[in-house]
Parts: C-alpha cells; structure tokens; sequence
C-alpha cells in the first residue's frame, strides 16, 4: 500500500470513529398538503380571518407583489352590519390589509349592489373599512360594465364588471345567509354582484346561472363570514332576532366546498342546493367533504 493511501484510510478510519458511520436516512418526507378547506372559530371576526388564510398557507400563497387584487364582499343591502344582511366590515378590512402586506399594488372592494349603493357602502361600514386599511373603494357604472361571451351552458353572453376581470386576484367574500328565492345565498350567489344589466332575469335559471358564472370568474379563494349570519327574512333582513352569532369563517380553495360546507350551518341539505350537484359535475369543486383536506381551529 501506498503511503498517501495508507494516510487517507487512516483519516477516514478515525473519522468514523468518531461521528459514526454516515447513514443514509432516506429521502426528506414531505411536508403535510395543505388543507383545501379552513373552517377558524373565535371571538374576533379579524383574528379568525387571519388564522383561516393562515391554515391555507398564508396570503402569499395567493397574492404576487405588485398585484391587482379585487375583494368581492356582499355589499347590496342598505343594512348595518349587525343585520347580517353584507359582509363582516372587520372581514373585509383584515382581507385589504393581509393583500397590501403581501405586497399587492392595489386591493379593490367592489360590488353592484341592489339598494343604493352610496347608501349601502356607508351603512354596512365597510367604506370606512377598506379607508381604514388603506384599500380602494369603486362604484359600478356604465363605464365599469362591458358585456363579455361567458360561453355557459346557460348564459352565453352578460353585462360583467371589468375591474373583476382584470385584476390577478379575485377575492370572493360572501355573508352566510337565507333567500327567500334560492333558500340560501353563499359564495356561488354572490358573483351576481360582479354583473349588471337586468339581472332578474337570473332567476328564471337561478342555478344554472350560478354555476356558469363561477366557471367564468374561476375563483382561487373563497371566504365565507360567518360571523353572524341571516336565518330569517333573508337576503336583506332587518332585526337583529332574524339573525344568530356564529363567529366563524370559513375559507377555501375549493368554493363548492365552501358552501357546502356553508350550508351545514343552516341544517340545509346539499340536494336542496342544486348549483352545488352541478358544480360538482362542470368539475368546479367537491361537495364531499369527505374527500376534502379540511383543517378545523378554535382560538
């Protein structure tokens, strides 16, 4: 044997020796998927949004720097927000804030509203919320609204707010409430405020309707307030005793989960919800919650 090889076999011997033979561990594990849904209950409406953003991955898992992000609440009703007629402001204001923090140019708050939309702005608080956090406040105008092919099974062309469509990031926020058209009004629903035109004439095909807007709009996150919610004299409501606190939030990537899962809240079975079955067959989501990563948390 050579010297220089006697030397390294020496070397290499009393390394050993001392740390131990290496030992091959295998590939890293990967890490848990996320869940595709997040259900957080907890006394603050803004603590359980964050925490529920936070158990799909964070904001950053949706917003880029230097984004266009639209924020799409429930705004139609002249309603205080202890009505539960709109969307949580506190909800609202705590999605404007985590989408500016994650480094988005802009976070828009639109909706076409069914009263008065300065009216329902001001009255349902979430005005000041968005000023408050430092996000945009638009009103739908003729300007804003261009009629666009959808190519639905059921629409094939409608009058479509164009700040929805152009922006990288739509946010789709609904308040969990009865209609007394449609039994209740959850995420699917709410694309109706990113339309214009008659928009009566939905309901003449109100499910299908449903269902060909949200393969145009193809959400990528879903934020269902629960906080309080309407069960009675819905969609607009009025009294405080037609509504009952539930404090919780529900978000998804998967909004046909997020409903159906919505719907558990009012005992509302998922057959008396038909856009949900056809959803689930145009492929747009789960109503299995079963076959669903969910992730439940109480803080």
């Amino acid at each position: 044997m050579k010297r220089r090889d006697f030397i390294k076999g020496a070397a290499a011997a009393g390394l050993a020796l001392r740390f131990g033979p290496r030992v091959w561990a295998g590939p890293a594990a990967a890490p848990p998927p996320l869940p595709v849904l997040a259900v957080v209950e907890g006394e603050s409406p803004a603590a359980i949004t964050k925490e529920a953003i936070a158990a799909l991955g964070g904001i950053g898992k949706f917003v880029g720097r230097g984004d266009r992000v639209v924020i799409k609440p429930n705004i139609g009703w002249d309603r205080t927000p202890d009505m539960a007629a709109c969307t949580n402001p506190e909800v609202v204001k705590t999605l404007v804030e985590l989408v500016l923090e994650a480094g988005a140019k802009k976070a828009v708050v639109i909706d076409n509203t069914t009263n008065q939309a300065k009216r329902c702005y001001v009255r349902s608080g979430i005005q000041e919320a968005v000023k408050q956090a430092g996000g945009d406040m638009l009103f739908v105008d003729d300007y804003r609204v261009k009629k666009m092919a959808l190519k639905g099974e059921w629409l094939k062309e409608w009058e479509i707010v164009q700040d929805v469509v152009e922006s990288d990031l739509i946010i789709n926020v609904p308040v969990a409430k009865v209609h007394s058209l449609c039994r209740l009004t959850l995420a699917g629903k709410n694309w109706l405020g990113a339309t214009a035109g008659a928009r009566n004439q939905f309901h003449q095909s109100l499910d299908k309707s449903i269902v060909d807007l949200a393969a145009f709009f193809k959400p990528r996150l879903t934020v269902l307030d629960a906080y309080r919610i309407l069960v009675r004299n819905g969609p607009q409501g009025g009294r405080l005793s037609d509504t009952e606190l539930r404090k919780t939030v529900i978000a998804g990537t998967d909004a046909v989960a997020v409903d159906s899962y919505g719907a558990s809240l009012f005992g509302v079975r998922l057959d008396e919800l038909p856009y949900l079955g056809l959803s689930k067959t145009r492929g747009l989501g789960e109503t299995d919650l079963s076959k669903v990563r969910l992730e439940k948390r109480k803080i």
